[in-house]
Protein backbone atom coordinates (compact mmCIF):
# COMPACT_ATOMS: atom_id res chain seq x y z
CA UNK A 1 0.00 0.00 0.00
CA UNK A 2 1.08 3.48 -0.88
CA UNK A 3 2.34 5.60 1.92
CA UNK A 4 -0.23 7.97 1.16
CA UNK A 5 -2.87 5.76 1.49
CA UNK A 6 -1.82 3.87 4.41
CA UNK A 7 -1.87 7.16 6.38
CA UNK A 8 -5.07 7.94 5.52
CA UNK A 9 -5.97 4.10 6.78
CA UNK A 10 -4.03 4.75 10.24
CA UNK A 11 -5.98 8.06 10.76
CA UNK A 12 -8.79 6.83 10.17
CA UNK A 13 -7.76 3.58 12.99
CA UNK A 14 -7.22 6.09 15.00
CA UNK A 15 -10.92 7.99 14.78
CA UNK A 16 -12.11 4.63 15.76
CA UNK A 17 -9.89 3.58 18.45
CA UNK A 18 -10.45 7.43 20.23
CA UNK A 19 -14.46 6.47 19.68
CA UNK A 20 -14.40 2.96 21.26
CA UNK A 21 -13.97 2.01 24.64
CA UNK A 22 -11.29 -1.13 26.62
CA UNK A 23 -13.56 -3.87 27.34
CA UNK A 24 -13.16 -7.86 28.57
CA UNK A 25 -13.07 -10.71 25.99
CA UNK A 26 -13.76 -14.42 27.55
CA UNK A 27 -12.94 -16.93 25.29
CA UNK A 28 -14.86 -20.53 25.22
CA UNK A 29 -14.61 -23.58 22.75
CA UNK A 30 -12.22 -24.56 19.50
CA UNK A 31 -13.93 -24.60 16.21
CA UNK A 32 -12.82 -24.28 12.80
CA UNK A 33 -13.74 -22.30 9.49
CA UNK A 34 -15.10 -23.92 7.43
CA UNK A 35 -15.87 -27.04 9.37
CA UNK A 36 -14.18 -29.46 11.96
CA UNK A 37 -13.41 -32.00 9.40
CA UNK A 38 -11.85 -30.13 6.66
CA UNK A 39 -10.31 -27.01 8.89
CA UNK A 40 -8.70 -24.09 6.74
CA UNK A 41 -8.95 -21.63 10.59
CA UNK A 42 -8.55 -22.95 13.94
CA UNK A 43 -10.60 -20.41 16.18
CA UNK A 44 -11.68 -19.66 19.82
CA UNK A 45 -14.97 -18.46 20.37
CA UNK A 46 -15.88 -15.52 22.01
CA UNK A 47 -18.26 -16.05 25.32
CA UNK A 48 -18.33 -12.61 26.77
CA UNK A 49 -17.58 -9.21 24.84
CA UNK A 50 -18.75 -10.42 21.30
CA UNK A 51 -20.85 -7.19 21.33
CA UNK A 52 -18.13 -4.94 22.05
CA UNK A 53 -16.08 -6.17 19.46
CA UNK A 54 -18.80 -6.88 17.00
CA UNK A 55 -19.22 -2.95 17.31
CA UNK A 56 -15.27 -2.45 17.37
CA UNK A 57 -15.36 -4.33 14.14
CA UNK A 58 -18.72 -1.96 12.70
CA UNK A 59 -16.39 0.64 13.57
CA UNK A 60 -13.42 -0.08 11.42
CA UNK A 61 -15.35 -1.57 8.45
CA UNK A 62 -16.99 1.98 8.54
CA UNK A 63 -14.49 3.99 8.55
CA UNK A 64 -12.65 1.93 5.80
CA UNK A 65 -15.79 2.22 4.25
CA UNK A 66 -15.26 5.82 3.60
CA UNK A 67 -11.98 5.58 1.96
CA UNK A 68 -13.77 3.11 -0.30
CA UNK A 69 -12.47 -0.30 0.97
CA UNK A 70 -14.41 -2.65 -0.15
CA UNK A 71 -17.32 -3.86 2.90
CA UNK A 72 -17.18 -7.65 4.00
CA UNK A 73 -20.07 -9.89 2.38
CA UNK A 74 -19.56 -12.23 5.20
CA UNK A 75 -21.85 -11.60 8.53
CA UNK A 76 -19.40 -10.77 11.45
CA UNK A 77 -18.56 -13.89 13.46
CA UNK A 78 -16.93 -13.18 16.55
CA UNK A 79 -13.74 -15.81 17.06
CA UNK A 80 -10.26 -15.60 17.94
CA UNK A 81 -8.01 -16.92 14.49
CA UNK A 82 -5.68 -19.00 16.80
CA UNK A 83 -3.77 -20.40 13.65
CA UNK A 84 -4.01 -21.27 9.34
CA UNK A 85 -4.01 -25.02 8.38
CA UNK A 86 -1.32 -25.13 5.63
CA UNK A 87 -2.87 -28.28 4.01
CA UNK A 88 -6.37 -28.33 4.61
CA UNK A 89 -7.61 -32.17 4.46
CA UNK A 90 -9.64 -34.20 6.18
CA UNK A 91 -7.93 -35.19 10.21
CA UNK A 92 -10.19 -37.25 12.52
CA UNK A 93 -7.55 -36.74 15.10
CA UNK A 94 -8.05 -32.70 14.90
CA UNK A 95 -11.99 -33.46 14.51
CA UNK A 96 -12.04 -35.24 17.25
CA UNK A 97 -10.03 -32.55 19.42
CA UNK A 98 -11.69 -29.46 18.33
CA UNK A 99 -15.06 -31.71 19.31
CA UNK A 100 -13.56 -32.40 22.44
CA UNK A 101 -12.87 -28.89 23.16
CA UNK A 102 -15.97 -27.29 21.78
CA UNK A 103 -17.56 -25.78 25.28
CA UNK A 104 -14.11 -25.37 26.83
CA UNK A 105 -13.44 -22.31 29.03
CA UNK A 106 -10.47 -21.01 27.68
CA UNK A 107 -9.90 -17.64 29.74
CA UNK A 108 -10.17 -14.15 28.72
CA UNK A 109 -8.27 -10.63 27.94
CA UNK A 110 -8.71 -6.94 28.17
CA UNK A 111 -9.02 -5.42 24.86
CA UNK A 112 -7.37 -2.08 25.06
CA UNK A 113 -5.78 -1.34 21.94
CA UNK A 114 -6.53 -1.18 17.99
CA UNK A 115 -4.03 -2.24 15.93
CA UNK A 116 -2.70 -2.24 11.96
CA UNK A 117 -1.81 -5.35 11.29
CA UNK A 118 0.68 -5.84 8.08
CA UNK A 119 0.65 -9.74 6.38
CA UNK A 120 3.82 -10.73 4.32
CA UNK A 121 3.19 -14.48 2.98
CA UNK A 122 5.92 -16.85 2.38
CA UNK A 123 5.76 -20.35 1.58
CA UNK A 124 6.76 -20.99 5.32
CA UNK A 125 3.41 -19.48 6.20
CA UNK A 126 2.17 -15.61 6.57
CA UNK A 127 4.63 -13.33 9.41
CA UNK A 128 2.91 -10.77 10.71
CA UNK A 129 4.21 -7.54 12.04
CA UNK A 130 2.12 -4.48 14.12
CA UNK A 131 2.53 -0.98 11.76
CA UNK A 132 0.57 0.88 14.36
CA UNK A 133 -1.45 0.88 17.27
CA UNK A 134 -4.36 3.14 19.15
CA UNK A 135 -5.51 3.03 22.93
CA UNK A 136 -9.29 2.06 22.80
CA UNK A 137 -10.92 5.38 23.86
CA UNK A 138 -8.46 8.06 24.87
Amino acid sequence: MEAARLEQVAAALATTAAGGASFDLALRGLGAFPSPTRPRVIWAGVARGGAELAALAAGVEDALARLAFAREERPFSAHVTLGRVREPRRDPALAAALGAAAERELGGFRVERLALMRSDLSPRGARYSVLDSWALGR
